[in-house]
């Protein structure tokens, strides 16, 4: 238990450095999630096609693969095309890797959005049609009525799967150990290769995640009872 104690400083700057994570893809991933999700109810065809793509892709494909794409797959192909363009122009090579927070962000906010857009379609789709109706009887354009009278009902309505993505998420940064990102799962993996007290310190591990996950659960639950209690 000692190794276990001792190595809690370390595992906690590891669990901040999930909570970073995690937030920031969260973020980036209610924006494309909007974006997206209002395209794959847009009229424009080109735009569902589009956004359907997006969505079938980074949800059908696992997490660890796009991590592994976007940290070594894609530097490669950068690579590549930048050395065509030094035989054929003699360009100066500027392009060399892409930092591993950059591929750790982009990776999760990627996958995250394609989620984040089914919660945010299912929550558009789920207000009355009359809703929308009556916002254009009043003079109301599509998108007017689609900011002030759909999507502030629809976000209460998704707050509930909007958490569980969030927690989803938390526990899935665990996978950007794989590419050497330091958050929780990576420190206590770098402590057990350095101890070898691999029960001691993986059960800490799980009880900082299990933490972390119940305190967010709690946080949503207030959340959404505040806005119950707001309608």
């Amino acid at each position: 238990m000692e190794t276990a104690i001792s190595s809690l400083p370390v595992l906690l700057l590891g669990a901040v450095k999930t909570l970073e994570i995690t937030a920031i893809a969260v973020f980036i991933g209610c924006i494309l999630g909007l974006a997206a999700g209002l395209a794959r109810l847009s009229r424009k065809r080109i735009l569902r096609f589009l956004a359907t793509c997006y969505v079938d892709f980074f949800r059908g494909t696992p997490l660890l693969v796009q991590i592994v794409i976007v940290y070594f797959g894609i530097p490669q192909i950068l690579k590549d095309i930048q050395n065509q363009l030094v035989q054929a122009y003699g360009i100066t090579p500027v392009f060399e890797n892409i930092p591993i927070f950059v591929a750790a962000v982009i990776a999760c906010s990627l996958n995250s959005g394609a989620y984040i857009a089914e919660i945010f379609r299912a929550g558009v789709q789920s207000i009355e049609k009359g809703q929308m109706e009556a916002a254009r009887s009043l003079g109301m354009t599509h998108g007017q009525a689609m900011r002030y009278v759909i999507l502030p009902q629809a976000f209460k309505r998704v707050i509930p799967p909007l958490g569980n993505e969030f927690i989803a998420m938390l526990k899935d940064t665990s996978l950007l150990s794989v590419i050497g990102f330091e958050e929780l799962f990576r420190r206590g993996q770098l402590i057990v290769g350095a101890t070898y007290k691999a029960f001691q310190i993986y059960l800490t591990v799980a009880f900082i995640y299990l933490i972390m996950v119940i305190s967010f659960s709690r946080l949503v639950d207030y959340l959404e009872r505040r806005l119950k209690t707001g309608d």
